[in-house]
């Protein structure tokens, strides 16, 4: 005998199964997929911290470990990251550093600038003395400082000289007051581009050293980013191409965005040694992530 239909049975067991599938794999597909999304937005997270972190560790790298201040955009104090209490982290937002003139520095076969510096006496005023970087070719230096600058206007000239083994402790000489600079010493070149000059030309009764680093620009980075209602807005941002040797502040400079969305800038400083952390939040706001925020560390020596 044949059969052409399902039995009562069967036709229940199947719908109680389906019922089953039905309410267990609509689960399974929403935990697949809030695992997919918690996933995406947890490396989407990593790669921006990381990148944020190694940007800014990138020209830490090359400062002047001296300079590094920390600033209150607020009223413009600053401090060395070491006096800065726990309590007055948050005020003290920006990080500031004189950099090395690195790039000018490599060359081929030999450095551009040495670092290796003499006095020499001067001619043309009686009892002056000017510095002389044996080796340095300051023209090659001039172009690379000039080809660096934003505007194209900026040459060794508006370069400064900061003599290793002076007092380290001088935060304030690096012109971070706008005024007080006798621990970086701004110069220029004369017409052989050999002998190089404070800016009243003389360094007589000035402390020399040996070893110098050479500087045309501080950084600065932080987020002083408020929008209307006081909140800050989450952009992380790297000021350049000023000079406080000359009396500027880093919001005289030229800007770039190193992150959005950062929920979180801290910094700390012990000895000569830095570290950083960036946290950087989700802005996927449909699920319980959207308050999610991943936070990077970065120890730069």
């Amino acid at each position: 005998m044949r059969r052409y239909a399902f039995t009562m049975i069967e036709l229940v067991f199947v719908i109680v199964v389906m019922g089953i599938l039905a309410k267990f794999g609509a689960e399974f597909l929403a935990q697949a997929y809030n695992g997919f999304i918690f996933s995406k937005i947890n490396n989407e997270l990593q790669v921006k911290g990381e990148s944020a972190v190694e940007q800014i560790a990138a020209r830490l790298q090359y400062r002047i470990k001296a300079s590094v201040i920390g600033r209150n955009p607020s009223n413009n104090d600053f401090k060395s990251p070491t006096d800065i209490v726990t309590t007055d982290r948050d005020k003290y937002s920006i990080l500031e550093w004189v950099g090395v003139a690195n790039d000018s520095f490599r060359g081929r076969t030999k450095p551009l600038w040495s670092g290796i510096i003499d006095i020499k006496p001067s001619l043309a005023v009686a009892g002056a003395k000017t510095l002389i970087s044996p080796e340095t070719n300051t023209t090659a230096v001039n172009n690379i400082i000039q080809g660096l600058s934003p505007s194209g206007s900026n040459t060794i000239n508006d370069a400064a000289i900061y003599f290793v083994g002076s007092n380290s402790n001088v935060k304030n000489g690096f012109g971070w007051d706008g005024v007080n600079h006798e621990a970086i010493y701004p110069i220029g070149t004369d017409s052989t581009h050999i002998d190089w000059l404070v800016a009243d030309n003389n360094f007589s009764g000035v402390d020399v050293y040996e070893y110098y680093q050479l500087s045309w620009t501080a950084y600065a980075v932080g987020m002083d980013d408020w929008n209307a209602t006081g909140n800050n807005t989450g952009t992380l941002k790297l000021w350049y191409d000023y000079r406080p040797w000359d009396g500027d502040k880093y919001t005289d400079g030229n800007s770039s965005i190193i992150a959005e969305h950062v929920s979180t800038f801290q910094y700390s400083e012990v000895g000569s040694i830095l570290k950083i952390q960036v946290c950087v939040k989700s802005t996927f706001e449909s699920m319980s992530e959207g308050n999610y925020s991943l936070c990077k560390e970065k120890t730069v020596y």
